[in-house]
């Protein structure tokens, strides 16, 4: 699986349980998080800097799913990623 022009193919990174004053917060619950890491699988040619295996925060309203040979993969364009670790 190869991405095209500006778009990235990500593996989501599930983030540990949270406990905030013995609540426990989820990906779901925890509403002050805008951004999501996830792992780099592909890039697409027009993306510059990003590169395979790069772990990324991205908007968690970019993109959108796609399932390949029996897992779910998230696609975005390269400009809704924030920062690189």
């Amino acid at each position: 699986m190869k991405a095209i022009n500006d778009y990235v193919i990500l593996d989501q990174i599930k983030e540990e349980v949270k406990k905030v004053g013995g609540l426990v917060l989820t990906d779901e619950t925890d509403e002050d998080n805008r951004y999501k890491r996830a792992s780099v699988i592909s890039v697409g040619e027009q993306v510059e800097i990003i590169k395979k295996g790069d772990v990324i925060y991205y908007d968690r309203h970019a993109g959108h799913g796609i399932g390949y040979n029996d897992k779910l993969y998230l696609v975005i364009r390269s400009r809704d990623i924030v920062l690189v670790e």
